[in-house]
């Protein structure tokens, strides 16, 4: 309860104005008396770049900042609730929730096999789609074991970007299990275009959204 608690003022400040972040979760996050434990715990993560300069791995990782663990759904409230909404980032702006040990990088251990499904959203509705997407991943809906990463919502100029991460890009069942949970927890309509990239195929290129597979 501590570990999340103490990040409230620091975080608002962090994202509102250009002082240093809160230091990173060393102690283990344990959920408090009488809380109710996530399956698993996750850590949120801020990122945000100028989108002239060229994008590296480096600079990816001297860029995203870990802003606190939570390990019960109380805590996760609590902090949560004291978050910027997606909606009110400016920028070239990224949240992240992954789970507690797992970079949202794609070179990280967890993540190197995997891809993401990707939905690009018109501008507006971006809080809305993202606390969705991160219930579900929390509340375990979509029933694919160990497979979730995390989930990323991303800021653009002429559109939001979500994206869920799993850990096995050519396990085709998995896959498409997770594509169909998002169409139901995100109520999409049936002709929504829905795209998928591997982290291998992202790290050829550079990019993250460019020369995905569409799924219809």
């Amino acid at each position: 309860y501590s570990s999340c608690f103490c990040f409230k003022q620091e975080l608002c400040l962090f994202l509102d104005s250009p002082v240093s972040p809160p230091p990173s979760v060393s102690q283990t996050v344990c959920p408090g008396v009488g809380e109710h434990p996530l399956q698993y715990n996750y850590t949120f993560w801020y990122s945000r770049r100028t989108p002239s300069r060229p994008a590296s791995s480096q600079s990816y990782e001297q860029n995203i900042r870990q802003i606190g663990t939570v390990a019960s759904v109380e805590q996760f409230w609590r902090f949560y609730s004291h978050l910027v909404r997606p909606g009110d980032l400016s920028g070239h702006s990224d949240f992240h929730l992954f789970k507690e040990g797992i970079k949202p990088m794609w070179e990280d251990e967890s993540n190197r096999s995997g891809g993401k499904w990707i939905i690009r959203l018109r501008k507006g509705l971006a809080s809305r789609f993202w606390e969705n997407i991160i219930l579900a991943m929390l509340g375990e809906q979509f029933m694919v074991g160990e497979e979730i990463c995390g989930a990323v919502v991303s800021i653009r100029f002429q559109e939001d970007i979500l994206s869920i991460w799993n850990r096995t890009s050519n396990d085709q069942m998995t896959t498409s299990r997770i594509r169909d949970t998002l169409r139901r927890v995100l109520n999409l309509p049936a002709n929504t275009i829905m795209e998928y990239k591997t982290h291998n195929d992202s790290l050829r290129d550079n990019s993250s959204f460019r020369n995905t597979k569409i799924s219809l």
